[in-house]
């Protein structure tokens, strides 16, 4: 098993694009790619450089894949729309129809138009009728997360959980509501809905893990799905974005998986006081480290989210050096290629 890592964050642009290649497939992971945003210490032209330069490499390394796989939605994680991406490859995509925010499922929408539209196929005309369905509540498949005292914050924290089931049973109503976009087979396309299901491409597996939060519980921003890939004895796990992770069993589920290879995000520092609070980021700290003590990987690519300011390192100093004690190689994509982190280049 090969791994590429195309673009992620340390090198100037917001992506987490990767390419496994194996015997029997060849997968690009989350082809996307967004400018950094205003806080961002660089120059505009430095950031407009950088995009245009991961979006070539992504563009390339479409041309060796046969798989693509999207991972939800947001723009740093697919793009929407170019034929040379996406046309003639089996497509492993996030189910637009439920686990979905309303923002993610009008970018599904779009993406799925231009897809089909490019085939001389209307979405509309292809569009299912609602099918309702139940739901549990998330919070019974966090078994580790629901147990955990968080001491005096255990109150608000109740509060919020409660907020977020409500929140979620509306999303439920919507989901029972949407006319359904389809999978595909045909044209040279192929597109099959994800979340939680298992191929086999000849000696290949490609796990895929049910929606996610991404980041805490009932996070606003939506679900995510996780990927495993393994041939053989070779295990590659990439976890998408979970902020850290924040939430403990996806932590656990890291360390379980065994992989020799991971990606794991970081937790957004860029946003701690605004949409990380300190509780949460103290908590994605610590799953970081249970992550670099426990799992068997050979090398971490600790990047998306993270560097995306200049005291990232200092802020998760803690996971930094605990890998260097256990002797574990953790590491941003820039670091790995021998690299300045782009955050560090224009600081005085």
């Amino acid at each position: 098993m090969e791994v590429r890592f195309i673009w992620f964050d340390s090198l100037g642009a917001k992506s987490s694009c990767t390419l496994v290649r194996t015997k029997d497939a060849s997968i690009l992971i989350d082809p996307g790619i967004a400018v950094m945003h205003p806080s961002f210490p660089a120059p505009r032209e430095a950031k407009l450089k950088w995009f245009q330069e991961g979006f070539e490499a992504i563009k390339r390394a479409a041309k060796l894949a046969d798989i693509v796989v999207i991972t939800h939605y947001h723009y740093d994680h697919f793009v929407d729309f170019d034929e040379g991406i996406y046309l003639g490859k089996d497509i492993f995509i996030k189910d637009p129809n439920r686990y979905i925010n309303d923002s993610q499922r009008g970018r599904s929408l779009s993406f799925f138009s231009n897809l089909y539209g490019s085939l001389g196929l209307k979405l509309e005309e292809l569009m299912e009728p609602p099918e309702g369905g139940d739901y549990r509540d998330p919070l019974e498949e966090l078994p580790i997360a629901s147990r955990k005292d968080f001491g005096e914050y255990n109150t608000r924290r109740e509060e919020l959980l409660t907020a977020g089931l409500r929140w979620f049973n509306l999303r439920v109503n919507k989901w029972n509501s949407y006319r359904r976009i389809p999978e595909l087979e045909g044209k040279g396309l192929r597109v099959r809905f994800a979340d939680g299901k298992s191929f086999k491409i000849g000696g290949t597996k490609i796990k895929f893990t049910k929606p996610f939060f991404h980041g805490v519980e009932f996070s606003r921003l939506g679900w995510v799905i996780g990927v495993v890939i393994e041939e053989g004895s070779e295990k590659f796990l990439y976890s998408s974005d979970l902020n850290g992770p924040v939430i403990e069993d996806y932590a656990n589920w890291i360390v379980s998986e065994s992989a020799d290879v991971m990606v794991v995000d970081g937790p957004p520092t860029y946003l701690l006081g605004y949409t990380m609070n300190l509780i949460n980021f103290r908590r994605a700290l610590a799953n970081a480290m249970e992550i670099v003590k426990n799992s068997k990987a050979k090398l971490i690519i600790y990047d998306h989210h993270l560097p995306r300011e200049p005291k990232f390192k200092e802020r998760t100093k803690e996971v930094w050096e605990l890998a260097k004690n256990y002797g574990k190689k953790l590491s941003t994509v820039a670091e790995y290629f021998n690299l300045k982190p782009a955050v560090l280049k224009y600081l005085k």
